[in-house]
């Protein structure tokens, strides 16, 4: 009996751990401003085995935020477009929001921020539901490796996901 009872709460303290890493979790989450708009990066993860669908952000400190993404024209000219479907976040991976690529985009600032300070954003997922996350605002953080379009044109548009 003491046994059974033993190997019990072995499976349960392993259990644990598991049920923990269930879902959407963020990491790495950071915010850059200038005087009249910003933008938030992260990574997503999903520990989920299905899919799920990052489909809008909302802060107190912006009167718009928007999912957005890069795409480079026929001209070679990048255009920073809307995704108004919002981003897939696959089942058991992750999704980068990252410099030169997706990112939420905030407009009509409801506030000055500076270095330091940190903002609330609340992610709506299709099956997690709503995420709330506090993001401090790093403006001197360095480029994202994988980002950079150094030298490109950018305009504004919307891509329909």
């Amino acid at each position: 009996m003491f046994a059974t009872a033993r190997a019990l709460a072995a499976l349960i303290a392993f259990a644990l751990p598991a049920a923990a890493q269930d879902g959407i979790h963020v990491e790495d989450a950071y915010a850059r401003f200038s005087a009249h708009s910003g933008a938030v990066f992260m990574t997503i993860n999903n520990f989920g085995a299905d899919e799920d669908r990052l489909l809008a952000a909302r802060t107190d400190a912006a009167e718009k935020a928007e999912m957005h993404t890069h795409k480079e024209d026929a001209n070679g000219m990048m255009q920073m477009l809307a995704v108004p479907g919002g981003f897939v976040i696959p089942g058991m991976g992750s999704h980068a929001l990252a410099r030169g690529g997706d990112h939420i985009m905030m407009t009509g600032l409801t506030r000055r921020l500076k270095n330091g300070d940190t903002i609330t954003l609340t992610l709506t997922f299709e099956h997690e539901g709503e995420v709330v996350i506090d993001v401090p605002v790093d403006n001197d953080r360095k480029e994202d490796a994988m980002a950079g379009h150094g030298g490109h044109g950018m305009t504004h548009g919307t891509e329909g996901n």
